[in-house]
């Protein structure tokens, strides 16, 4: 039996729950759409920034793996959001904006995407890149630049 490869990932839009969490972002803008005008400014936009923070978090977690408190520090602030995200979903369930099936379906989402989360917390050495070495090491030079 042949073993499957995992896909090189290059950059945090190659990350699987990059991509959940971007799909997850849009469908909480579409439903979102129908919330009442009077929500605009309150839940509409709550929701809305909750949902693209997790997705930006992920981003800025991915360009601070070099130093791995930074690196789990944004991984958690995207693990928030998406908990956040998923109050606000329960809240539009609640007022009838939402329906059980949609609510219970994007929370669902959600859940997968903090396990995601979770994981890359728990393995988080392994998505660490190592800081540059000293640059007078490297060029021998004792902080001289050739």
């Amino acid at each position: 039996m042949e073993a499957k490869t995992q896909p090189t990932v290059r950059s945090y839009q190659d990350l699987r729950v990059f991509q959940g969490a971007m799909d997850a972002c849009i469908e909480v803008f579409s439903i979102s759409k129908k919330f009442p005008p009077e929500e605009r400014f309150s839940l509409t936009d709550q929701v809305r920034r909750s949902s693209r923070s997790v997705c930006a978090n992920l981003a800025e977690a991915w360009r601070n793996r070099r130093h791995k408190g930074a690196f789990i520090a944004k991984l958690d602030d995207s693990l928030g959001e998406a908990t956040e995200t998923q109050v606000w979903l329960e809240i539009a369930r609640r007022c009838r904006f939402l329906s059980d099936a949609e609510s219970e379906n994007l929370v669902r989402v959600y859940d997968k995407i903090s396990a995601q989360l979770v994981s890359m917390i728990q393995t988080s050495e392994k998505w660490l890149v190592p800081a540059p070495e000293n640059r007078a090491a490297a060029t021998g030079a004792e902080g001289r630049m050739a």
